[in-house]
C-alpha cells in the first residue's frame, strides 16, 4: 500500500488524538512512508470541516492553526483531477465526491472510519477501503 486518499474523518481523528492510528498515518505520510492524494473538492471539504465552530470546540485549533496544518499537509499531497465522475454510487452522497476522488486517483487504498459507507461501491471499482488502524497495520507488515 502506497498511495491513499484520507476521508475527512481521518484528519480529524488525527487532530483529536496524537496516540491513534490516524495521527500515525499523518506522520507516515510526512515522512514520505505514504503517498496522499486529495482532489480539489475534498481538500476544500477537509478545510471547511476543520474549521467549524463545533470541530474546533473538540480539537482546539485556531483558524490560524488549522491554516498551517493544512499548509504542512499541502506539500505533501498529490492532486488528484477528476477525469470521471461515477455517481450516483453511495447511499450517502456527501461520500460521492471522496469516492470519485479515490477511484480517479487510482489509490492503493482509502481510508476512512466508516468503512461501511464505501461498502458496496467498492468492489465495483477494485477499490480497497481501510480503517485507519488496518492501513496502519498492513504498512507496518509491508516495511
Amino acid at each position: 500500500m502506497h498511495r491513499v486518499l484520507l476521508d475527512t474523518n481521518v484528519l480529524v481523528a488525527a487532530l483529536l488524538s496524537s496516540s491513534g492510528a490516524s495521527y500515525a498515518l499523518l506522520q507516515a505520510v510526512s515522512t514520505r512512508r505514504l503517498k496522499f492524494v486529495a482532489s480539489p473538492a475534498v481538500w476544500l471539504e477537509y478545510e471547511a470541516v476543520l474549521k467549524r465552530d463545533d470541530m474546533r470546540a473538540k480539537h482546539g485549533f485556531s483558524l490560524r492553526d488549522i491554516d498551517g496544518f493544512l499548509r504542512a499537509l499541502a506539500l505533501w499531497v498529490e492532486p488528484v483531477q477528476l477525469h470521471y465522475f461515477w455517481r450516483p454510487q453511495l447511499r450517502d452522497p456527501g461520500d460521492e465526491m471522496v469516492f470519485e476522488a479515490a477511484v480517479n486517483g487510482r489509490v492503493d487504498a482509502l481510508v476512512t472510519h466508516n468503512v461501511k459507507d464505501f461498502f458496496h461501491a467498492a468492489p465495483r471499482f477494485d477499490l480497497t477501503i481501510y480503517t485507519p488502524a488496518q492501513a496502519l497495520d498492513l504498512m507496518e507488515k509491508l516495511t
